[in-house]
């Protein structure tokens, strides 16, 4: 599945530096604005103990763990709404992501200038939702203005129920309040919205850069921007980028576990980020493991069980007969498919399955 997030930010936030502890793309990471022009691309794996415990049991010839595309774009600064800087570049890139990374500095350093001149994450939170949401505004007045004449002139049903999902989004945005604030209750205007595309109301995760020390519990900066997350309906989380980059130079595992407890962390801000990052996609896991592979599959929270069969192959959705269902728990537990079978563990489901997280999964197909 190539669901991307997109991380984004101010110039000088320490965005490339995340990005190339998340990736094997090197991203210039430069202390001037705009280093970043053309996105960098990244697919990273998703970390996931389960899968090592299933390839621990199966002792497979190979290993392979989900992913998920991280997106590296320019960094953005007033008046991009209006196309200021690299604003129109900023925006198509940003439109084309399915989430969004906030990078938000939350730290002092005098070598590393700052574009305002000053540390005020509050400040550079809106400065970034306030270009979205202006972008946002432009594109609902637009199409408001049409969608409105549409439903009094001909009676259109459809064009009626749009204009009033868009006069719900100008509502808040006039307000200066992100597009996602709005919920809407029929599954019709749920997927009216949803072709709007609007920038604002993609899900977000506003990541607060610090430094080493303030790693674990934070600073002053992280907490202000946990209170405006809040009330924004958004998730925040807290990653030493410097540090991080730090941990990703050390090959062996073991110094990499030293280097983590001497800073008091369990595991890095970057393993963090990534599973938040895939949680925010709305993805979930399920597996298929055996003597010749162990395999993590990427699929969207709610699919049933062809959907998820046609992730393998499009085939095994085609002809989708039944799914062998195995839960993770039961599995590490009994050690084995066949002791899985023959306690009687194993569920035979339809196509009316909603797949679960951590299912183990068998397709019978037939075309």
């Amino acid at each position: 599945m190539s669901l991307q997030c997109g991380i984004v930010g101010l110039p000088n936030v320490g965005k490339s530096t995340l990005f190339n502890c998340l990736s094997n793309a090197k991203a210039q990471a430069a202390n001037f604005p705009f280093c970043t022009i053309e996105p960098n691309v990244g697919v990273i794996t998703v970390p996931d103990e389960r899968l090592n415990k299933l390839a621990e049991i199966d002792q497979p010839k190979r290993v392979i763990p989900a992913t998920v595309e991280i997106v590296d774009i320019a960094g953005l600064v007033k008046g991009a709404s209006k196309g200021e800087g690299l604003g129109n570049k900023f925006l198509a890139n940003i439109r084309e992501t399915d989430a969004i990374l906030h990078v938000i500095r939350c730290f002092e350093d005098d070598n590393v200038t700052h574009v305002d001149g000053s540390i005020d994450p509050i400040r550079d939170k809106e400065i970034i939702d306030t270009e979205l949401q202006l972008k946002d505004l432009e594109t609902v007045e637009s199409r408001l203005a049409k969608v409105e004449k549409q439903a009094q002139t001909g009676g259109d049903k459809q064009a009626a129920l749009l204009a009033g999902v868009l006069r719900a989004y100008h509502e808040v945005l006039i307000k200066g309040q992100n597009a996602r604030t709005v919920t809407f209750e029929k599954a019709e205007e749920r997927e009216a919205a949803k072709g709007l595309f609007l920038l604002s109301a993609k899900p977000v995760l506003y990541v607060c850069n610090v430094n080493d020390a303030d790693a674990v519990k934070g600073n002053r900066y992280t907490e202000a921007v946990a209170e405006a997350a809040r009330a924004d309906g958004a998730e925040f989380m807290i990653v030493a980028a410097k540090t991080e980059s730090e941990i990703a130079e050390f090959e062996d595992y073991e110094e990499r576990k030293i280097f983590l407890n001497e800073l008091g962390l369990e595991e890095s801000g970057v393993n963090r980020l990534i599973r938040s990052a895939y949680s925010l996609l709305n993805l979930e896991t399920f597996f298929t493991t055996g003597s010749d592979e162990s395999r993590a599959w990427t699929f969207t929270k709610g699919s049933k069980a062809p959907q998820c069969a046609g992730i393998i192959h499009t085939d095994f959705e085609r002809g989708f007969i039944r799914a062998e269902v195995i839960k993770y728990a039961d599995y590490v537990a009994l050690g084995s498919e066949a002791a899985v079978r023959e306690a009687g563990k194993m569920n035979i489901e339809g196509k009316d399955y909603v797949v679960q997280d951590g299912d183990i999964m068998h397709f019978r197909f037939n075309v």
